[in-house]
């Protein structure tokens, strides 16, 4: 009776040594939550992109839910905060006076600002206040920023069949130069969404950012000319030239003027600064991508820390 000999182990069968993650390397494991190349997260994006339009039309049906009129606050909301600011500036402070169609001058800059603000308010809950669903499943975190920017997006085109009603009622008929409304609003979409993925980051591990936004978007709300002409405070020489050009290509400013120009017929190009729309695009872009790198370099991280 012979004895065959023992069989020759193979080098992945051993007992492995080193570190885990060469352990783990070696057996083909990977790590769970890991980030992904950019191509790959922008792909896993791409993937989920249903995901990302119910999760907003969801959030836009549950806001106004508990509500008697439902949906009609979607409307009713900001010509509520158009009368308020007509009030205070309008009639009470006479900031319009020199400002000519001033209802739709100041309709235009509200509804673009709030479609702003509450994006950017939104962006720093889209992590903190999701948490459970980021601890329970496995998707590319980006899609809450952007799926909270497209809400905002969905609520803006109510506000925007408002604007038109008001610009009808205000004597502006329909003309081309509307349609320059559309590329002016994506850009802005494109910058806020950016930036609230900027804040979504920052809140994600200091929640009490988001205390300190009501504050910060009130000041950049005066500053953007939402309730008066900023080309007339620049025109007249009461502030130092460094400050009158930070003030005329703010971006939140330059989105407003570009929307009033679009839609407003004494609003007229003579009103917006030079290269208006390079700065807007500029703007757009190097808010859009880098607020997308800046959330996808702490992907690991989301419901971590």
């Amino acid at each position: 009776m012979t004895i065959a000999p023992a069989r020759p182990v193979a080098p992945a069968e051993r007992e492995p040594a080193g570190t885990p993650a060469a352990l783990a390397a070696r057996h083909g494991l990977t790590v769970i939550g890991a980030r992904p190349s950019l191509p790959a997260y922008l792909r896993d994006l791409h993937e989920r992109r249903h995901f990302i339009a119910a999760f907003a039309t969801a959030r836009l049906t549950a806001q106004y839910s508990q509500a008697r009129l439902g949906r009609v606050w979607q409307l009713a909301t900001p010509l509520l905060n158009a009368a308020v600011y007509y009030l205070v500036f309008g009639v009470l402070l006479g900031t319009g006076d020199d400002v000519p169609d001033f209802v739709p001058f100041l309709v235009a800059g509200v509804f673009v600002w709030t479609f702003t603000a509450n994006t950017l308010t939104a962006g720093t809950r889209a992590v903190s206040g999701n948490l459970p669903l980021v601890r329970a499943l496995h998707f590319p975190r980006a899609s809450l920023p952007i799926a909270l920017a497209l809400q905002q997006v969905q609520q803006l085109l109510f506000s925007l069949a408002a604007l038109v009603a008001i610009l009808l009622l205000s004597g502006e008929l329909p003309r081309a130069s509307w349609l320059l409304a559309a590329p002016a609003l994506a850009l802005q979409a494109l910058f806020g969404t950016g930036l609230s993925m900027v804040l979504a980051r920052i809140a994600a591990r200091t929640p009490d950012i988001s205390q300190l936004m009501p504050f910060l978007l009130r000041t950049w709300m005066y500053a953007s000319g939402v309730m008066w002409s900023l080309d007339a405070v620049v025109a007249d020489g009461r502030v130092p030239a460094a400050v009158a050009a930070l003030l005329r290509y703010n971006p939140v400013a330059l989105y407003i003027d570009l929307v009033r120009f679009a839609l407003i017929d004494s609003f007229t190009a003579d009103r917006l600064p030079p290269h208006v729309w390079a700065a807007a695009t500029g703007w757009a872009l190097a808010a859009g991508v880098g607020g997308f790198v800046y959330f996808w370099a702490a992907e690991e991280r989301y419901g971590r820390d």
